[in-house]
């Protein structure tokens, strides 16, 4: 009797099968399509769903996706929250617009910024209350040293506290990086000023007190609600000016400082927070990331090394990463400016360089620099003349400007997920590069830009099955499915 029930039970799920395929209601899977374009009739725009059909004879390129292929883990994507940003959103902006903008950067109603950076103390955007340039540190003393940090004092960083607790009560997945322009004057060799030099090698105690500054500064944000998740030891160490907070440090320096005081630091206190060296240009980064990685005392502490786009090209990070392969990647700035008006040029660069050059080159998190600065680009304490954020906000009225960055950063943000590993992808240079994600959730993330001058057409194969699309010049698409059809 089972065997026959079980006979009739099979006879009725093959004739159910046969019934749906004549009716051509088998379930299929589908591709979700966002897009934006050169000129800007869409941006970042859900467009009709693209459906997996059985392969075609035809000549177009194939981005083949192979989740079998896997690359790093991703941290996630996002930008930084400097004082001038946060000064804009929190004292020029009413609490309305506040939260509107608070859900289109952090949740998924709009592009879900999820890793996120901030200066420790000033950089070359921090202001006060008022607006006005602003330099400080959290140890500032009129004369003298403080090796026991007694002056210690997150006060004057406030309103990057308020923004940055804002952030995470919208996206609870938020993950902070934690940067120094300077260390406090006072520990300071020379003029002991906050705009240049380095750290008073002649006086062993500074380094371990500025170790010691660090666990504080870690410790106190967390009692502001801010755990933070990783550190970078110091904002382009070897570049020191004289018109904004800033120190050099060299890689046998950093090696130095982190082997002998931070590491042991942060393990004497239980310090969670990932330590990652270097973080500057991708011209020089493997000369010094081999210094700081290639001395085995060092190298136990540091979770990784950190790259900036103002030199060189990104593949310097996979030069690293075959060097070092035990150790992350991580591209943590870039400005997009009025050096480049064009919004095309500027999509196709942002896209074919960062969103989709970093995670190929190994970079498990893409950072862009202010996450929001007035139509001046400022306000500043003597940094770039010409930079722009990833929103503008006009002090006048609290009116935000979606930028290309905006968009550029929410075609991954908005759909690769905290935790989402890099997969294969065919790429062509020049025409349509590509990155490719799979989710947690086991959806499937393709990214594509059109660098070329023209549209192109060409055909994504995944799973035997594939669809073709059309993509604009300088345009931008982001595809998802899911593995199963639930």
């Amino acid at each position: 009797m089972r065997h026959r029930t079980g006979w009739i039970l099979t006879i009725f799920v093959i004739g159910l099968l046969i019934i749906l395929i004549n009716r051509g209601t088998v379930p299929e899977y589908t591709a979700e399509v966002w897009l934006t374009t050169e000129d800007r009739s869409h941006l970042l725009s859900p467009q009709t769903p693209t459906v997996f059909v059985d392969d075609n004879e035809n000549s177009l390129p194939v981005i083949d996706v192979n989740p079998d292929v896997r690359y790093q883990t991703m941290d996630g994507f996002g930008a930084a929250v400097t004082g001038s940003s946060a000064y804009l959103i929190n004292r020029k902006m009413s609490t309305a617009q506040r939260d509107a903008l608070a859900n289109d950067l952090f949740t998924s109603q709009g592009i879900g910024l999820n890793f996120i950076r901030h200066t420790i103390g000033a950089s070359d955007y921090s202001v006060d209350e008022d607006g006005n340039p602003s330099s400080y540190t959290y140890d500032d003393i009129p004369s003298g040293t403080d090796y026991e940090l007694k002056h210690f004092s997150i006060e004057k960083d406030k309103d990057v506290i308020r923004l940055l607790k804002a952030a995470v009560d919208k996206n609870k997945s938020i993950k902070v990086l934690g940067t120094p322009w300077t260390a406090p004057p006072w520990m300071k060799y020379g003029s002991q000023t906050y705009n240049g030099w380095y750290l008073n090698y002649m006086d062993p105690r500074i380094y371990e007190t500025y170790a010691n500054y660090f666990v504080r500064y870690i410790h106190a944000f967390a009692q502001n609600g801010i755990p933070i998740y990783a550190i970078t030891v110091q904002n382009e160490p070897e570049f020191s000016t004289p018109n904004y907070p800033s120190m050099n440090m060299s890689a046998p320096e950093q090696a130095m400082f982190i082997r002998e005081y931070l590491g042991p630091a942060f393990t004497r206190n239980r310090i969670p927070a990932k330590i990652i060296a270097f973080d500057h240009n991708w011209d020089n980064g493997v000369s010094y990331a081999g210094q700081v990685l290639g001395d085995i005392g060092a190298r136990q502490y540091i979770d990784g090394t950190a790259f900036h786009c103002y030199g060189g090209s990104s593949d310097a990070m996979t030069n690293v990463h075959r060097a070092f392969p035990s150790k992350h990647v991580y591209f943590t700035e870039c400005s997009g400016g009025d050096w480049s008006t064009d919004f095309g040029d500027n999509l196709s660069w942002f896209m074919s360089n960062l969103i989709i050059g970093a995670p190929r080159n190994w970079a498990k998190s893409v950072q862009l620099w202010n996450i929001a600065l007035d139509p001046d680009g400022g306000p500043k304490n003597g940094g770039c003349g010409n930079c722009r954020g990833v929103v503008t906000v006009d002090p006048n009225n609290g009116a935000v400007t979606k930028n290309v960055e905006y968009f550029a950063i929410g075609h991954s943000s908005k759909f690769v997920l905290p935790g989402a590993t890099r997969i294969d992808s065919t790429n062509y240079d020049g025409s349509i590069e590509t990155v490719a994600y799979e989710n947690p959730d086991g959806s499937i993330v393709l990214i594509a830009v059109n660098t070329s001058p023209a549209a192109n057409s060409f055909k994504v194969r995944w799973n035997s099955k594939l669809f073709t699309h059309t993509l604009p010049s300088k345009s931008v698409v982001t595809f998802r499915w899911h593995s199963s059809i639930g």
